[in-house]
């Protein structure tokens, strides 16, 4: 197939087929810009999700990684969800498999397993409650102070949620995802130097967490100005932002987003190569393919579902579940 352009004929010929197709177009805020704007709803994956199961539409057409398509059909069982590119993995979720979570789960009888939403269907069939990137304080303190909490995968989150709540039997996977485990102090603190004024946005995954709060507590920077953020938390705050100027630390998709809320302000990513290759497999092309072709579906084993379900939806009634990364 001969690369697509994305111009507004491509954009026009996108809308059609979703017309024809009664589909409803969702992107991840780490999608190609142009991905982005043509889309339906932008936002986090769980946010997505939870749009796909109140939709009327009968399909979705997720443009992001493969568990967040996963995540939409456990929510919307009944629909046909769609993802571009069934190759689009993602590195946090594939540091945990459901088998080394059941070996680790054997390791602590009678731990609480919280699990990020960032996780496959299988980890998630293996886990008492899910969270997200801005509710994972908030669930991991509903969790009895006596009881072992099993926190999976990604290591930065964790230990963010440990130094909140002081959990000392709070035990930590070792996952990363490799595009903010690469936004770390150094660069941070480069870029602070470079722009003394400006606000920071940091995503819980990144490698320079730590670094922020280190910076603010050391007076580098003044702690107002350093926000530890969902994705959906950081639109919040730069729609309401007076900053002339913000460092980002997550992936360099964000900034598309920010731009639009709030066009005032110049956001600067902290490093500009922290670009998802896994987000950018789903281009202009794939995504006309997917519309005229219904290709790929995504399936979900309807009993691991119900399992993997019950995670999310425990999740949901222990408070607002936020943004989902």
């Amino acid at each position: 197939m001969a690369v697509t352009t994305p111009t507004r004929t491509w954009a026009a010929e996108v809308r059609e087929l979703a017309r024809r197709q009664d589909a409803v177009l969702l992107a991840h805020n780490y999608q190609l810009p142009e991905i982005q704007d043509v889309a339906d709803h932008t936002g986090d994956s769980l946010a997505l999700s939870r749009i796909a199961a109140r939709s009327s539409a009968s399909t979705i057409v997720f443009c992001g990684v493969h568990f967040m398509a996963e995540t939409a059909k456990l929510l919307a069982p009944d629909k046909t969800v769609l993802i571009p590119d069934a190759a689009a993995g993602c590195s946090l979720a594939d540091s945990i498999t459901a088998d080394e979570l059941r070996a680790w789960k054997a390791e602590h009888p009678g731990a609480v397993v919280v699990s990020y939403v960032n996780t496959t269907a299988a980890v998630k069939a293996e886990t008492d409650v899910c969270c997200t990137s801005s509710n994972a304080v908030e669930v991991v303190a509903s969790i009895p102070a006596d009881r072992e909490v099993l926190f999976l995968p990604d290591q930065f989150l964790g230990a963010h949620v440990r130094r909140v709540t002081g959990r000392e039997n709070l035990h930590v996977w070792a996952g990363e995802c490799h595009v903010h485990a690469g936004i770390n102090g150094a660069t941070l603190a480069a870029q602070v130097d470079a722009h003394p004024d400006a606000e920071l946005y940091v995503h819980p995954e990144c490698g320079c967490a730590t670094s922020a709060l280190y910076l603010a507590g050391a007076g580098a920077v003044p702690p107002e100005r350093v926000r530890i953020l969902s994705t959906g938390g950081m639109l919040d705050a730069a729609r309401r932002s007076s900053a002339r100027e913000v460092l980002v630390a997550t992936e360099v998709g964000m900034l598309h987003q920010l731009r639009r809320a709030a066009p005032d302000v110049a956001f600067r990513a902290v490093n500009d190569r922290a670009s998802c290759r896994y987000m950018k497999m789903i281009t202009p092309e794939k995504l006309l393919r997917a519309l005229r072709e219904g290709r790929d579906e995504v399936h979900v084993d309807p009993e691991l579902a119900a399992r993997a379900r019950q995670a999310v939806q425990r999740m949901i009634e222990i408070g607002k579940p936020g943004g989902g990364e």
